[in-house]
């Protein structure tokens, strides 16, 4: 099996936008302000419902007969991505929105990981160091909330963080399966799961507008940019900017429902942010080599 060519530059712009799009989820599963069964019904509904549609109307519709070609292994990846989109909503539920997103951060280890066992794929040096660094940013937010209620959403936090490492590297093992179909399928997985424990009609209109900026726009957006970047980059590397999210999440939270972000987070979140940007530019640096002599 060979894995695709790596392009830094186009990977780190495609995951960053993705990230950047990604870092509101927490604010919109808060805004929706409902039972947590009826948030992930909705989110896999309208999911699977706008990029079902897109695909339709782009003229697109081949992708389905590549999905299919993948057989079992793109509908693993089908089923991973719509259970993990649950855990997300279920964690913020349950725990400070600033919990779960640095939770989900250390998914950078558990990608590094499946890389390794998975695909024999060498995990750069720098990519170690910026692991290390960020974890370390992870601990210091982390340790500002010990002892505090949300151990339930702590730990789906971390079953979340274990299953992302796993779902980027397996899409990094199938750089041609298309990444839409797999975002439209783990959208009627999740509403197939929570729709016997959902009460998904007894909603007030704000809440509905809500949900479907969530569903319609924001995570089919961030989930098919954040698939795409796995064609360019190592599954770490990916996972890797998901600990911008760590930061930007409770942020927004912070902005609009006033949650408070405790002093810990910002000195965790500014070593987090430093070691993605600096990571990045390290990459930067070693492909531009690598292009001009392509091009001699």
């Amino acid at each position: 099996m060979s894995l695709p060519k790596l392009d830094h530059r186009q990977g780190i712009w495609i995951a960053a936008l993705g990230v950047l799009v990604l870092s509101f989820d927490a604010l919109l599963v808060r805004l929706a302000a409902t039972d947590p069964m009826n948030i992930a019904f909705w989110r896999g509904a309208l999911i699977f419902v706008s990029v079902t549609l897109f695909i339709q109307l782009s003229g697109n519709r081949d992708q389905w007969r590549q999905y299919r070609a993948h057989g079992g292994a793109a509908l693993l990846v089908t089923v991973i991505y719509g259970i993990n989109s649950g855990l997300f909503v279920f964690s913020v539920s349950h725990t400070s929105a600033a919990n779960t997103v640095v939770i989900l951060s250390s998914s950078a280890f558990f990608a590094a990981f499946f890389s390794w066992l998975l695909l024999r794929e060498r995990v750069a040096l720098r990519t170690w160091i910026a692991i290390a660094v960020s974890v370390a940013g992870v601990l210091v937010v982390f340790s500002g909330s010990l002892g505090k209620p949300g151990s339930l959403g702590d730990l789906l936090a971390i079953v979340l963080a274990l299953s992302m490492g796993l779902t980027l590297t397996l899409l990094r093992r199938m750089p041609d399966l298309p990444k839409m179909p797999v975002v439209a399928g783990s959208g009627i997985v999740l509403a197939i799961l929570t729709w016997p424990l959902a009460s998904p009609l007894g909603l007030e209109p704000g809440q509905y507008g809500w949900l479907a900026v969530m569903g319609l726009v924001q995570m089919p957006v961030a989930s098919v940019l954040l698939m795409m970047a796995t064609r360019y980059l190592p599954s770490p590397e990916v996972s890797l900017f998901l600990l911008i999210e760590t930061v930007l999440g409770p942020v927004w939270v912070l902005w609009v429902l006033n949650e408070a972000v405790p002093p810990l987070t910002l000195v965790g979140g500014s070593a987090i942010l430093g070691a993605v940007a600096v990571h990045s530019w390290l990459s930067l640096k070693r492909e531009r080599p690598r292009v001009a002599g392509a091009n001699l």
